[in-house]
């Protein structure tokens, strides 16, 4: 069963913290030790929803099998910038989701009024690098041993896609 990509509502936090805590505990995809408190998780996904910033979520089986977001980072003279996050769920991984999801995710990101949208990638993710330039980004620079997991060091690529 294909998963539905829809935007993510209240009733979908506790969904999407069980997965994005198992993405995080990989340390292979996302810049965090461990996953923040539940609270403060359902916080955020909160105000992104009342905010009403792009945050699509791919759901299979009342599971979250992945999710895209795009969020500004925060200060007035960068307010046409957007932030993208995704992960997948390691078992949806290989199938074609995580391009379905940013299209989508591009598209309501455009719709909202990003000029920008830029990432960062841990460098040894080819896979990702491979999609994000499929899908109009560019690489903008490297972060040299950016992220740090106990005695690995991870460069972080940086890159961008502009609003034609």
């Amino acid at each position: 069963m294909s998963p539905l990509i829809r935007r993510i509502r209240e009733e979908d936090i506790a969904a999407f913290y069980e997965t994005f805590a198992i993405v995080v505990r990989e340390r292979k995809y996302l810049a965090f030790f461990d996953p923040p408190p539940f609270d403060q998780a359902a916080a955020y996904v909160r105000d992104i929803i009342a905010k009403g910033y792009p945050h699509l979520i791919a759901v299979a089986d009342s599971h979250v099998a992945g999710w895209c977001d795009i969020t500004p980072p925060g200060r007035d003279v960068t307010a046409h910038v957007g932030v993208l996050g995704i992960a997948l769920h390691p078992d949806w991984r290989g199938q074609g989701l995580g391009e379905r999801l940013m299209r989508e995710a591009l598209a309501a990101g455009d719709a909202f009024g990003y000029l920008r949208i830029e990432l960062g990638v841990f460098a040894h993710n080819t896979r990702a690098q491979a999609l994000y330039h499929k899908l109009g980004f560019v690489e903008e620079g490297i972060l040299r041993r950016r992220i740090r997991f106990g005695d690995d060091f991870h460069d972080e690529i940086l890159m961008a896609r502009f609003k034609a």
